[in-house]
């Protein structure tokens, strides 16, 4: 199936999504991925675009990657549901998303399980440096990279800017910036890790581990707190095969994984960046074999084929689906 995948992912590197002019539709915010356009009647429309964002820094763009992430979340929200409301209102494309209109929550709520990741914000890289407190969070000494937390622990983050870095702090420094209310913050808190224990069975039963993963959450107009813009996909989460986990954290080798962490390690360890100044250009076969990991993960989770749009011209078949002139 992975050499279907590369096949499609390879006919499909001139013709990726990467940007959108939908101004018709309202303001336009550009995320790291999403192109968000603020209708002015309560929506946003949520255009997931192939950019691939890692170290807080825009690279390049994967085949099918909007699509994956698109229509993965729409299959988390889904599952979802009764746990924690959110956002959505209709997915009227494979890449967008209607939602309700929401004022973002000044935080992002991580979920992490195991002592992993390559960001200068990773558990692992504040243990490798020699702190034994994390988001407030005490850690046991003569742990080892990617094994278990003693339980999953909520470690927040700023939200920067495009182009700036997040910054890890515990609620007490959070709640310090004034960025969240305190009755805002254990709600978001609650809703996460609600979410994170029922993605982790769910990852359990597809044989995957939901190692961690980014929550974010607005208020509506109302006041509700909802869960927006993505839930556990592979921009959002880290994912490892757990059928050979404990062999390959014996050996000292990494898990096998099925996310973004893939293009993150090929630059930390092949090219040496890790988010300062330029990023080096990213090469064809690591975003085929990017596309391929994307594709192969929603069907692992979801348990359903991957149905690619391979339109040659996305934009102007998103502007269909949204009734605009592109």
């Amino acid at each position: 199936m992975k050499s279907d995948h590369r096949a499609l992912a390879r006919a499909q590197l001139g013709a990726t999504l990467g940007r959108t002019d939908l101004d018709v539709l309202g303001d336009k915010y550009e995320g790291k991925v999403r192109d968000n356009y603020v209708t002015g009647d309560g929506r946003r429309v949520l255009v997931a675009t192939d950019r691939l964002s890692a170290f807080d820094r825009v690279l390049t763009t994967i085949p099918f990657k909007g699509q994956v992430v698109n229509q993965m979340a729409q299959y988390w929200f889904d599952e979802t549901a009764a746990l924690a409301p959110n956002h959505v209102l209709s997915i009227p494309d494979p890449v967008v998303t209607v939602a309700r209109e929401c004022t973002p929550l000044k935080v992002e709520l991580i979920m992490r399980a195991y002592l992993t990741g390559v960001t200068s914000t990773s558990i692992w890289r504040a243990y490798e440096q020699g702190a034994r407190a994390f988001c407030g969070h005490a850690l046991p000494e003569g742990m080892v990279k990617n094994q278990p937390l003693v339980k999953p622990l909520l470690t927040p983050s700023t939200k920067a800017d495009r182009g700036d870095h997040d910054l890890s702090a515990s609620r007490e420094e959070i709640l310090a910036m004034g960025a969240v209310t305190a009755d805002q913050f254990d709600a978001a808190a609650a809703i996460a890790e609600r979410l994170f224990a029922f993605g982790q069975k769910r990852a359990a039963e597809r044989g995957l581990i939901l190692v961690d993963t980014k929550y974010e959450m607005g208020l509506a107009a109302d006041g509700a707190l909802l869960v927006i813009d993505e839930i556990h996909t592979p921009d959002s989460s880290r994912y490892w095969y757990a059928d050979d986990y404990e062999k390959r954290l014996g050996a000292g080798q990494e898990p096998r994984s099925l996310d973004k962490e893939f293009v993150r390690r090929w630059l930390a360890e092949e090219r040496g960046y890790r988010g300062d100044g330029e990023p080096p250009p990213i090469p064809d076969e690591v975003r085929v074999e990017a596309a391929a990991r994307y594709m192969e993960i929603f069907e692992l989770v979801t348990g359903r084929r991957f149905e690619p749009d391979t339109s040659r011209d996305p934009a102007a078949r998103v502007a269909r689906s949204l009734g605009v002139q592109a």
